[in-house]
Order: structure tokens, then C-alpha cells, then sequence
């Protein structure tokens, strides 16, 4: 989404070197395509170090944060390939979810539309968030099926005529997510990143069960700001900053508790 406000944009992730340890792992982001387009309480097992030269803080990890957060790292660097059969059985794993009265005719199909892709094949809109985003979208269809339902088939609430792209929005939310929680660097530089690692070690399917709080809270958002297309990037901004918010709370020991979890439905 650009600051300008009222588009998507699909944004492509350049990763260089996965190696840990004494090698970097640096990224780039560049704009591809485009249609229609977060700090918490004194920590316990992390703390802030900055040098005079340092532009922003550092924080010291635990081993069993350093793994998890590795094997998270692992994941967002995975890209959507439509010719591994992995991904396309996930792929169809999500349209049979989404909708199992509904025969998918193929990989490749004007179907893909009604989710809220860009064009009939999904895969060009998955550059902008990897596999991941494609396995947010599926552990919020078969965890939270009713939310899920009810945001994709815009089921709640007064909509507006021209409403956001459901599964274009999942992608841009996995991506907002990624740069929020600072989850590309070796270790995080802010404080909400390092807060989300607390819930990371405590469950491994923290990000994705953040991507759904995310997912409910943005149109949550979307709805209170009686929202239309060209305002989808005020209601990504807003729904970032209640979210650093509510991570930022006292006493949060479980994502669970954070009051827009609430908003979830089974």
C-alpha cells in the first residue's frame, strides 16, 4: 500500500543468504504489482542495547527465542512456487476450505476471483508474502472458520459498495506483519518485535494466530471508520496502531489476551 493511500500494492521480498550466526541476512523490497491497495512491558528474557552508532536498539536473545525465531524466519523466506506440488495442494487446500460447495475447476481460473485475487492465477499476488501468507490464510479457514466465513463473504456489518479485496488484503497483512514485528533482521530493533518473540516461544503458531487478530481487527476497523475502497491504507495504519497498542498492554502473557482477540470467532 503506498502512503498516498487507496491502493495494493504487491511488494516482492529479495532475500540474500539465509546463513545465520556470522553471516547477514539482508533483504530488499521492491514495488511489483498493483490494483485496488506496531512495544510491550519490561521483558523478562530480552534486553535493549544500543551503541552511539546504533540508529535504533538491539536486543539480546535467549537460545530458545533465537530458535524459534530462526524457524519463523525459515518460513517467510519460502516463496510461493506454483510447481512444487506442496504448494499447490495447499492452494487447493484453501479454495476447498473457503468454498466446499464449489468445485475448483483449476489452479489457474477465473474462481480465483471471488476469494479477491487479482486475476485468475493467485500466484503472481503471492509475491508479496510468500508461502506464508499463503499459510495465514489456511490456519485462519480451518482454526477460525467463522471469522474467516464471515470476513471473506463480507457477511458483517454495513459494507461499503466498493469493499477491500479479501485475499489481496491477507497477503498485504502478512507483509505489514513481517515489517511490524521486525521479523526479517537477526535480531529485533524494536520493541514490539522482541515483545512478539515472548509469545513465539510460549507457541509456535504465534505469528499466524496474530495474522487472524490482524485479519478481524483490520476490518473490524474498516467497519467503525465506515470505510470504502480508496481508504483501505488509513485503515491498515490505524489497525497497526492498536495493534503496537494492545501489545504494549501490562500482563499480556498469551496472544489470547490481547482485548482484539476477542473479536475471533470459531
Amino acid at each position: 500500500m503506498d502512503d498516498r493511500g487507496g491502493s495494493f500494492v504487491a511488494v516482492r521480498r529479495i532475500s540474500q543468504g539465509l546463513e545465520r550466526g556470522n553471516a547477514c541476512h539482508t533483504t530488499s523490497a521492491e514495488v511489483v504489482a498493483g490494483s485496488a491497495a506496531w512495544l510491550g512491558r519490561g521483558l523478562s528474557c530480552v534486553c535493549a542495547q544500543r551503541r552511539e552508532s546504533d540508529a535504533r536498539p538491539s536486543f539480546d536473545l535467549t537460545p530458545s527465542q533465537e530458535e524459534c525465531l530462526l524457524r519463523l524466519q525459515v518460513r517467510i523466506d519460502v516463496a510461493y512456487d506454483s510447481s512444487i506440488p506442496e504448494h499447490q495442494e495447499a492452494l487447493k487446500a484453501l479454495w476447498k476450505v473457503s468454498f466446499p460447495e464449489e468445485e475448483l475447476r483449476g489452479l489457474i481460473s477465473e474462481q480465483w476471483k471471488e476469494m479477491g485475487w487479482q486475476g485468475k492465477d493467485p500466484s503472481t499476488d503471492f509475491r508479496g508474502g510468500g508461502f506464508i501468507s499463503l499459510e495465514n490464510l489456511l490456519y485462519f479457514a480451518r482454526n477460525f472458520p467463522k471469522s474467516f466465513q464471515g470476513l471473506l463473504r463480507k457477511q458483517e456489518g454495513d459494507r461499503a459498495i466498493w469493499e477491500y479485496p479479501f485475499a489481496v488484503a491477507g497477503v498485504n497483512i502478512t507483509f505489514m506483519l513481517i515489517q511490524m514485528l521486525d521479523l526479517e533482521a537477526l535480531k529485533p530493533r524494536n520493541l514490539v518485535g522482541a515483545t512478539f518473540l515472548k509469545f513465539l516461544v510460549e507457541n509456535e503458531s504465534a505469528f499466524d494466530l496474530l495474522y487472524c487478530i490482524t485479519f478481524k481487527l483490520m476490518d473490524n476497523q474498516w467497519l467503525a471508520m465506515r470505510a470504502s475502497y480508496m481508504d483501505f491504507n488509513a485503515v491498515m495504519k490505524a489497525t497497526r496502531r492498536q495493534l503496537e497498542g494492545e501489545l504494549l498492554q501490562e500482563d499480556m502473557t498469551r496472544l489470547e489476551d490481547l482485548p482484539s482477540y476477542s473479536l475471533l470467532s470459531r
